[in-house]
């Protein structure tokens, strides 16, 4: 197959990801994976042939020119995925790139926030306009339920009951859905913001999360305002995503369960809970000792 062939086809597998209801970054991030392979191939004059050699050579460049291991690894998925629907719809015989290999990753730590630098954010937005109880009440959701950034931009205002401390997850990572809890005071707070938002002009929208001077809210909304505070309260190199960590990593610390955990955040496997609290897992394990005291002869 030739790179129109590859070109032609991208189109019709984005449709078939679509019609799986695969969420529109994953659309993004696979048909990126296609298109840079075929950039490749063409920069080289290589021929863009889905097969092992071909692929590993073009995984390999991306390496040697700096990107990293996570993006070799996202880019060398996409082609593996679009080889095997290829061969599912008969494009090609054989799928060659099947049980490929992926990239090795580094395993990066990433620091939970420390109670402290959540309440420091936390009073950064102690004010009462849309914009500081709607950032407030996303960082408690956030902080004490793991939920994704993503599943929190897409909740609407039916998906919570603040009386019964419940938020419903319609469509987490996989296409799966889930319910998670959370206490009083993450209720109260997002009991504040829901009575400011009737104030909003898209008040009527189902959107649960609106944006300030009348906008709708996104993912970049979101990764802007929590940024913010975060700079606001002096916190350095903050990303929304370290209130995923933060939530698993106060879970243990409060004594809750792994099994309990995994269910709450969304995972099937238990690799993704030791990625996630990875960084605090040392000092847990020196609490645990000095409790158990085995040195007590």
């Amino acid at each position: 197959m030739n790179e129109t062939g590859i070109r032609e086809l991208l189109d019709s597998w984005v449709i078939h990801l679509a019609a799986e209801r695969k969420s529109a970054q994953t659309l993004k991030t696979y048909a990126d994976g296609v298109r840079s392979f075929l950039r490749w191939a063409a920069a080289t004059g290589t021929p863009p042939v889905l097969d092992r050699p071909t692929v590993n050579a073009f995984v390999a460049a991306l390496i040697e020119g700096g990107a990293e291991p996570a993006t070799a690894r996202s880019r060398q998925l996409a082609l593996r995925r679009f080889s095997a629907w290829l061969t599912d719809e008969g494009e090609i015989d054989t799928d060659q790139l099947q049980n490929l290999k992926p990239p090795k990753l580094d395993v990066k730590v990433v620091d939970a926030l420390s109670d402290d630098q959540l309440r420091a954010m936390l009073k950064k937005c102690a004010g009462r306009d849309l914009r500081d109880r709607r950032d407030a009440a996303i960082i408690r959701l956030m902080a004490e339920t793991a939920a994704r950034a993503g599943e929190v931009v897409g909740l609407v205002v039916g998906d919570v009951d603040v009386s019964a401390g419940l938020a419903v997850i319609r469509r987490g990572k996989g296409g799966t859905g889930r319910m998670v809890a959370f206490g009083s005071q993450t209720g109260q707070a997002i009991d504040r913001y829901i009575r400011v938002r009737r104030t909003h002009r898209l008040a009527a929208s189902p959107a649960l999360w609106l944006g300030d001077r009348g906008k709708n809210f996104s993912y970049q909304g979101l990764y802007s305002a929590l940024t913010y505070r975060a700079e606001q309260a002096g916190i350095i190199g903050f990303h929304p995503h370290q209130l995923r960590h933060t939530a698993a990593t106060r879970w243990l610390a409060a004594g809750g369960s792994e099994g309990g955990l995994m269910a709450m955040a969304g995972w099937s496997r238990r690799d993704m809970l030791d990625r996630y609290t990875k960084a605090s897992s040392e000092q847990r394990a020196a609490e645990e000792a000095r409790r158990l005291n085995l040195g007590d002869l």
